[in-house]
């Protein structure tokens, strides 16, 4: 058994929300990142797209607030709308001074414009910005003498004054419990304050955009802590991930659609979009344009749509996407002159542990920011390139607060080392894939883009019977990285189930067949542990 170990703050997790607190703690304070894999292997890495905000002549914050409002189907918290879009270019500046190389015209950020806005105000660099902002702020991170970065931890559980060796029903949280990937053991990091930005639970489903590690396992130690969540039946379906049976999970950019990127059936020939949206068409917001997708493959029995922007200028699509482009030559498919076989894909979660505008959750001591997180922004359906903007804009606010009360936060108290006295190493590691994959395929099948309450009903009924079986495991066997995703996947499954059935409306991402109306009043979806 390692030895605890204690710092001023805890970060867990190494993506934008989390690297951003964590910089600008560092600037008083010691603070320990922790990473499940490696330093990168997050989603801001895989943003494709850009950021939202309003640095154009002709655009005002009221317009970008406007459509973050209409796009989140009126769920979104005004207040925190108007927060989050009022700092996204002081953001953007702060990037800058990082070394973040945005694409410009002459002296002037290169903007794009993605579906739902009314505006050009993405900023990117080509089409790779998340792994261009990710490498800046890890050289800036690891440049910072106060920043200890640990990869390969996986967090099991959240420490809470339950695990103090004078217990407490405070709920007060004190760290986290991590297991070293390499060795195997499990480490009690403690710190007076813990910001929580893990990212989303994307992987809860078959077809998924995020990366490997996205199984939720912020929001699902929180919920066990005793956080509240909200909105989680809100999973943002991307309209346009590459269809190939050799690789997975490859997003073809919203802004191939903002650059004139036409949807088309691959049998009928139709551009069927103005169907769905006559006046957006393509332009439409995610959940709009996803459902038109899914509509077309089920009502003509079709793998797949095809988007096509080849009648753009050759050089035109190689300057604006030459990630996706390369890699698309490699499979045989050449953009600047045919289509691209798409689908749609769980893209976000938009809903994730509720909290404040300072980045507060309900537990004492536990600050949260980014995909893992319900702020208010977001709402029913994310409007593109808002994502990375709420990871900036509330790793700050984190940051912010816990400085300015650091005075009042209490020495952490002596806490009870991991116990693994009971359990053994487990012989039947095909447990968990077998679990693994049902999870996944009953996901896709009955909580995606399209719902029945009878779907959601066969789904939790599934979620019952796999919750006895995972936690027989998990009290019998020592964890490892796989066993705790599978748990934490099935939490989040639960949460995303549960907020289903309790809301008996169709509004933005949640498109229920038994209850197509819009109720006329908007209300959180907000579940008590």
């Amino acid at each position: 058994m390692a030895a605890g170990m204690t710092h001023d703050v805890l970060v867990i997790g190494s993506g934008a929300a989390g690297l951003t607190a964590a910089l600008a703690l560092a600037e008083h304070r010691k603070v320990l990142v922790l990473a499940k894999g490696d330093l990168a292997s997050g989603s801001t890495a895989w943003a494709q797209g850009g950021i939202a905000a309003v640095l154009d002549a002709g655009d005002t914050f009221e317009n970008h607030i406007r459509d973050t409002m209409v796009a989140g189907a009126g769920l979104n918290d005004l207040e925190t709308v108007e927060f989050v879009i009022e700092r996204a270019p002081a953001a953007i500046d702060r990037l800058c001074e990082l070394g973040v190389p945005f694409n410009r015209e002459k002296d002037d950020l290169h903007l794009t414009r993605e579906g739902g806005h009314s505006h050009r105000r993405i900023v990117h660099v080509d089409d790779a910005t998340g792994w261009a902002v990710q490498a800046a702020l890890l050289k800036a991170a690891e440049e910072n003498p106060n920043i200890t970065l640990l990869p390969g931890q996986s967090c099991v559980d959240l420490i809470t004054a339950r695990n103090q060796v004078n217990y407490s029903g405070s709920g007060r949280v004190w760290g986290a419990y991590a297991l070293v990937e390499e060795t195997g053991e499990v480490v009690a990091h403690v710190a007076r304050a813990t910001v929580l930005a893990a990212g989303g639970a994307g992987r809860v489903y078959l077809f998924s955009t995020a990366p490997r590690g996205a199984t939720g396992d912020g929001i699902a130690m929180a919920w066990r802590a005793g956080a509240r969540v909200s909105n989680m039946e809100m999973m943002q379906f991307h309209p346009t991930c590459l269809y190939n049976l050799e690789v997975k999970n490859f997003l073809i950019t919203e802004a191939v659609r903002g650059e004139g990127g036409r949807l088309f059936n691959p049998v009928t020939g139709e551009r069927y979009m103005e169907k769905y949206d006559p006046e957006r068409m393509e332009l439409a917001p995610r959940d709009i344009v996803a459902r038109a997708n899914d509509d077309q493959i089920k009502r003509y029995g079709l793998d797949y749509v095809h988007l096509d922007i080849s009648h753009q200028p050759p050089e035109f699509v190689k300057e604006h996407f030459p990630t996706i482009h390369e890699k698309l030559l490699g499979l045989g498919i050449d953009m600047t002159t045919g289509p691209i076989p798409v689908v749609p894909a769980q893209h976000y979660t938009c809903g994730g542990v509720k909290i404040s505008l300072d980045a507060k959750t309900d537990l004492p001591g536990l600050w949260a920011a980014g995909e893992c997180t319900e702020s208010g922004l977001h709402g029913a359906n994310r409007l593109a390139s808002n994502s990375l903007l709420e990871c900036f804009v509330f790793g700050e606010a984190a940051a912010k607060d816990i400085l300015e009360c650091w005075d009042t936060l209490d020495d952490p108290p002596e806490i009870l080392p991991w116990d693994e006295s009971r359990v053994t190493d487990s012989d039947e590691e095909v447990v968990i894939k077998q679990n693994w994959t049902e999870i996944r395929r009953f996901m896709w099948n009955y909580v995606g883009i399209v719902r029945t309450t009878k779907r959601l009903e066969r789904a939790a009924h599934r979620i019952r019977l796999l919750r006895e079986e995972v936690e027989d495991y998990y009290g019998h066997f020592r964890v490892t990285t796989d066993l705790i995703e599978l748990r934490n996947l099935l939490e989040c499954a639960n949460l995303i189930v549960q907020s289903a059935l309790h809301r008996r409306e169709s509004r933005g991402l949640h498109f229920i067949l038994d209850h197509p109306k819009t109720d006329p009043v908007a209300r959180d979806t907000v579940l008590i542990p």
